[in-house]
């Protein structure tokens, strides 16, 4: 599952699929748009609205649109009959909020949650009051990042670790807000951890 970021939509993230493909022949890629139009770009999805970047408004939104991303995923695994065992959540910028607030509190763990220059919506007890799956984390970020300030990944890397997640993370050096050919190859690598060495 590919989770696009704020002001974009699911055919910018499926873009991955091609190189992903190749070492995961039988996986099938689904990539969704977002919920709502994006407020602020004035084109493209959001999954919620940023006025800010406060803790306060990214968690409130991410779980506003909780519901909406648990709802596809279970229709799209019932239709692939699947279980949560064979999902791997995949998540850029605001992508990556989402695919670590869901895939942290899914009644049953997810094979792996790889996210890319984003941030971890909830902390500390919060995290903790509400965590109910635990699968491995993969976190990358490029630290030239001006949007998403790499920064929030080591607070992510601290509070998973924290709450007894298996986490890995990777910083990209020289890389702005997006997805590098480092943390493709690493993306991918991890993906074939999870789903095929079990």
């Amino acid at each position: 599952m590919l989770c696009h970021g704020f002001g974009a939509d699911g055919e910018d993230l499926i873009g991955l699929a091609p190189h992903l493909q190749r070492m995961l022949p039988d996986a099938l890629f689904v990539a969704p748009d977002a919920p709502e139009p994006c407020t602020m770009a004035g084109f493209g999805r959001q999954w919620f609205s940023l006025t800010n970047f406060s803790e306060e408004e990214r968690l409130a939104g991410a779980r506003r649109a909780a519901p909406v991303l648990d709802a596809f995923l279970d229709d799209e695994l019932a239709k692939a009959g699947l279980t949560d065992e064979n999902l791997a959540l995949v998540g850029f910028s605001q992508g990556c909020m989402m695919a670590l607030h869901v895939g942290l509190r899914r009644p049953r763990a997810a094979a792996g949650i790889l996210g890319y220059s984003g941030a971890l919506a909830g902390v500390g007890p919060i995290l903790e009051a509400e965590l109910t799956a635990r699968p491995p984390v993969l976190l990358i970020h490029g630290d030239s990042d001006t949007v998403v300030p790499v920064a929030a990944l080591h607070r992510a890397v601290a509070a998973l670790k924290a709450a007894e997640i298996g986490v890995q993370w990777h910083v990209e050096k020289g890389l702005p807000h997006g997805i590098g050919p480092e943390g493709l190859a690493l993306g991918g690598e991890f993906l074939c951890r999870v789903l095929l060495d079990r």
